[in-house]
């Protein structure tokens, strides 16, 4: 695969970041020297590796799911600067 300016001009709009012109060829350049590296790690053999959650070995220690400071709701709610039934009230962010 190979990124071009089109591609980089898509990409900087899905992201909703400011891309100049002069400055795509540059950020092509990179994305696709990024994405020769990914296609060199596909060729690593990897039959007969177990994944890993961590290098060290050690499993997370595991607690009961307790509530323990719970049913403050109006405490919770009075910081907030508009609420409704009790939930916090936030601006559309996706149209």
């Amino acid at each position: 695969m190979s990124v071009d300016n089109n591609t980089v001009k898509k990409i900087a709009r899905l992201a909703r970041i400011h891309v100049d012109e002069d400055r795509r060829d540059a950020l092509a350049g990179e994305l696709n020297a990024i994405l020769s590296w990914i296609e060199e790690l596909e060729t690593v053999d990897t039959d007969n590796v177990e994944p890993l959650a961590s290098v060290t070995g050690h499993s997370l220690p595991i607690r009961d799911d307790v509530v323990s400071d719970g049913n403050k709701q109006e405490q919770v709610i009075a910081n907030a600067p508009e609420t409704t039934s009790g939930f916090f009230v936030v601006p559309k962010v996706v149209e």
